[in-house]
This record gives C-alpha cells, sequence and structure tokens, in this order.
C-alpha cells in the first residue's frame, strides 16, 4: 500500500462528498487510530463523529500544504485548510501536525496545533467541532 499523506487524507474526508466516510477513513487511518486535536484527544469512532458532522456543515473548500516531511514511519507538516460552511462562511486554518504510520502506510496517530487565520471566530474550534 503507498503511504498516504495529508493532501489525500483530508480530500476524501471532507471535500469528496461522493466518497463513503468508512472508505475515506479505512483508506487513510488504522483501526486503532487515535488523534489530539489542540490537546483533546479522540479515538477513531470520536474522530469518525467528527468527521460526520464537518460534513454536514463544510460545503467544500481546500488544503495547501506548506511543508512537509517524512521520516520512515514519522511525519509531519505544516497545511492550511480553506473552507466554505453551509452558512456561507469562509475560514482558513492553519495547521501543525505530527503523526505515526502504521507499516501498512495509514495514519495510526496525529497529534495537532491548529490556528485560526482567517474567518469568524466561531471558526476557531472547526478541529474539535461536534
Amino acid at each position: 500500500m503507498t503511504p498516504t499523506d495529508i493532501t489525500r487524507a483530508i480530500n476524501d474526508l471532507l471535500f469528496d462528498p461522493v466518497l463513503d466516510l468508512d472508505e475515506a477513513l479505512d483508506r487513510h487511518f488504522t483501526p486503532d487510530y487515535r488523534q489530539r486535536t489542540d490537546g483533546v484527544w479522540s479515538d477513531r469512532a470520536g474522530f469518525a463523529a467528527h468527521m460526520t458532522r464537518l460534513r454536514e456543515v463544510v460545503r467544500g473548500g481546500h488544503i495547501e500544504v506548506h511543508d512537509e516531511f517524512r521520516d520512515g514511519l514519522r511525519y509531519a507538516d505544516r497545511h492550511s485548510v480553506t473552507v466554505t460552511r453551509d452558512n456561507g462562511r469562509t475560514s482558513r486554518t492553519e495547521v501543525y501536525l505530527f503523526a505515526r504510520f502504521a507499516p501498512d502506510g495509514r495514519f495510526q496517530t496525529v497529534e495537532e496545533t491548529t490556528l485560526l487565520v482567517s474567518g469568524h471566530d466561531d471558526d476557531r474550534n472547526l478541529g474539535l467541532l461536534k
């Protein structure tokens, strides 16, 4: 299996409404996946619930990777995600991400910190939306 990256994962999770969420999750994340966003941990089920909620409110957007590094099973990047919500607002969030891949190339853990760069202050917690 070809290792995933954040661009493919986010595009499949958020910006491809035709792709089934479970298929997107299986493609990019291990069954024991864990993520910490701005200090809050979630397991794969919690992450799936988060993605379900985001799919309900995000109408479009794109990702831009500024820096990306791989070292064996370790991965780090700095990227920005721009989203347009169902209420018409657009926001841009910068993300600093550190991850570990499983041997099969899927994300096993992700730890990230987010920073709202532009948009409404209510969108500051899109990374934690439930």
